[in-house]
């Protein structure tokens, strides 16, 4: 449990984004339990939101967060515990008395309708069906009055397809508040912002809390939960181990109340040594539409970590699939080691190219199949593996054992189903396949000469970030090339050597980190050119 040091106190408005007055509790949790066979997945959790409070909520993967938020949406019925919202007791495992009640969330991935228009999707579902015609002049007053009040000017009659990530969330949040929403769940709000547009959320987040709202604030960015929230609750095991002021803590508090033990802050580990090109793009063009590549350029040298940053859905899928041979360019050339690039997965997976694909569930591992099938699936027809189209699986089972060993791997054994295992253990995994050659002995990794790491740490918790980031620096300093596509900036800026952004397909030059703030590479992100701190005038 936590120490006193980690107990209520008064929250201080001066670090808050507004200043609040103390209110009686709109939200109480009282002893939620929920399990999933052994599994405690809370325990005995007893929390408040305060009117026009910012909470936020924070936790390791598997802590516990998304279940509570579950049972508080009904989507789950709590074992144990009872929910009163606003006074009024919550009836469990009914998601529509929870929006009644006037709870509403914002989810990490917006589900909007690209081809309607910003008015459509917000009336979407708010109307019955037997209604015979759509009140479309009410529900356009209706939508410019929460949009005035509450600081969320869009155009209700632009296509969602046409704006910004940051104008998508403020749709989404329009959504939630059309329906009535009083209290608030934002759910990693900020993972496909913009530093620009990350303030602006967070200056409408106090507009918001100004006219009365309470929020419960989800995120992995310790910084940005210090700077938004009035108070901070932490999970860890599906216990709350922790509350505080936000104004009373730090991060390095935070980190230690998440996993249980202090954790390093991650600090930048410039390379020593920086060899010849292992991969060269000239002129590359892939496919079309949003997610393209436009006349990409780029040099990727050996004992170097090149780190790309951009808000999702500007070409980084394209640029990871291309280099890890699973999309084809349609101009341009590529060389990998002073050589004609050779597009097959398999081919590439011999000659040294290691991947980290962006989602681990869908791409990076097949959940249905036990552990040591995934740690073998990218080598299985490769010598150490198969003979004459049978599988070797002792030797199979003997290398799942020393990824598992050396990379960590908790919580499943080699036979286990891939899918048992955490966000963080399944990274883990991926990462122990990519970087341990099957052919090296003992616990010795023998470094690829090309690794593509797509996101590699989202929606890990701070443990894991630290475990991930360095094993991508040891190979780095092996004499890895590396290139890191990521959203998050300090990820960006801590670990990239070489700095790039890319926007509308296009991508600017990979300069070093230093020649970097984090503002450029914001503007940078919204198609504003960069120029170097060095020629700057």
């Amino acid at each position: 449990m936590a120490s006193s040091a980690s107990r209520l106190t008064t929250a201080n408005p001066s670090q808050a984004p507004s200043k609040r007055r103390v209110t009686r509790p709109v939200l109480k949790l009282s002893h939620i339990t929920k399990r999933f066979g052994a599994l405690v997945a809370n325990d005995d959790i007893t929390l408040q939101l305060q009117g026009g409070e910012v909470l936020a909520l924070l936790g390791e993967n598997g802590a516990g967060k998304s279940t509570l938020v579950s049972i508080l949406f009904g989507h789950y019925t709590a074992d144990a515990g009872e929910i009163e919202v606003f006074g009024k007791a919550l009836p469990p495992g009914d998601p529509k008395a929870a929006l009644a009640a006037g709870i509403g969330m914002v989810h990490q991935h917006f589900t909007l309708a690209d081809n309607l228009s910003v008015l459509d999707n917000v009336m979407m579902g708010s109307e019955p069906l037997w209604q015979p015609f759509s009140r479309r002049a009410a529900a356009r007053a209706k939508l410019k009055d929460v949009a005035q009040r509450f600081g969320l000017g869009v155009d209700e009659h632009a296509l969602v397809g046409s704006l910004s990530v940051g104008e998508r969330q403020r749709v989404e949040i329009l959504k939630a508040l059309y329906r009535g929403a009083r209290i608030l769940i934002l759910d990693e709000p900020t993972a496909v912002l913009t530093p620009q547009e990350s303030e602006a959320l967070f200056e409408v987040l106090a507009q918001m809390v100004a006219k009365g709202l309470s929020i419960i604030f989800i995120s992995h960015k310790l910084g940005e939960v210090l700077r938004v929230s009035h108070r901070i609750a932490v999970l860890r095991g599906g216990k709350l181990v922790a509350q505080s002021d936000a104004k009373q803590t730090t991060q390095a508090q935070l980190a230690q109340w998440m996993v249980g033990h202090a954790i390093a802050p991650p600090q930048r580990h410039p390379a020593q040594s920086v060899g010849a090109p292992v991969c060269q793009l000239h002129g590359v063009c892939v496919g079309a539409g949003r997610d393209r590549l436009d006349h990409v350029s780029l040099t990727l040298c050996a004992g170097e970590i090149v780190t790309i940053a951009g808000v999702s859905g500007n070409g980084q899928v394209a640029l990871a699939e291309l280099l890890s041979g699973t999309r084809p360019a349609s101009a341009g050339s590529i060389e990998f080691l002073g050589k004609d690039w050779r597009a097959h997965p398999a081919q590439l997976v011999a000659l040294g190219v290691a991947r980290i694909p962006e989602d681990r569930h869908a791409v990076g591992v097949v959940g249905d199949l036990p552990v040591w099938e995934n740690a073998v699936s990218e080598r299985v027809r490769s010598r150490s593996f198969s003979r004459f189209f049978w599988v070797r699986r002792g030797a199979a089972h003997a290398y799942a054992q020393r990824v598992l060993k050396a990379f960590d791997v908790r919580g499943a054994g080699a036979h286990a189903l891939a899918r048992a295992l955490s966000g963080g253990n399944m990274q883990k995994l991926i990462l122990g396949r990519a970087l341990l050659h099957p052919d090296s002995h003992g616990d010795h990794r023998t470094a690829p000469r090309l690794i593509i790491a797509h996101q590699p740490t989202w929606g890990l918790d701070i443990g894991a970030v630290a475990y991930v980031q360095e094993q991508l620096i040891a190979a780095r300093d092996a004499g890895a090339a590396v290139l890191i596509i990521s959203d998050d900036l300090d990820e960006v800026l801590t670990l990239g050597d070489r700095v790039a952004v890319m926007h509308a397909g296009r991508l600017s030059a990979a300069q070093p980190a230093l020649d970097w703030s984090r503002e450029a590479i914001g503007l940078a992100m919204a198609g504003v050119a960069h120029e170097p701190a060095g020629l700057a005038a």
